[in-house]
């Protein structure tokens, strides 16, 4: 399949500038607020909209357990509640590869972030 002239500029300015598309930018935004939220960086409030899979009694003997994911609330609307920040913070923290969830800081979180999605956003073009 051929890509349009234009598109294929667009995408190699913004390899070049390392800029995101925007759905991946919006996962940055997501992602960096989840770091907060369970490092304590965030209000009480956001923190405590999340359980990690090991607090729950009936799964603690899942291999799940074992990591840093989150438990993904049920949701009844399909639109409205999967872009609820709990459930839509809570798969892409499960989304992250092992070595950027457990960044030591929000400093270097960003970065490995940054390049995870980076490379996921591009690696396809």
């Amino acid at each position: 399949m051929m890509m349009p002239m234009m598109w294929m500029m667009m995408m190699t300015m913004m390899m070049s500038l390392h800029w995101l598309r925007v759905r991946e930018r919006v996962e940055y935004k997501v992602a960096v607020l989840m770091y907060k939220a369970l490092n304590g960086l965030a209000p009480p409030y956001l923190s405590s909209a999340f359980t990690f899979v090991a607090d729950v009694p009936s799964r603690r003997r899942l291999r799940s357990a074992s990591t840093d994911q989150l438990l993904v609330q049920s949701y009844q609307r399909s639109t409205i509640g999967r872009r609820a920040f709990p459930i839509a913070g809570a798969r892409v923290w499960n989304a992250l590869p092992s070595d950027v969830a457990s960044a030591p800081s929000l400093a270097v979180f960003g970065r490995r972030l940054k390049t995870e999605l980076f490379r996921r956003c591009y690696n396809a073009v």
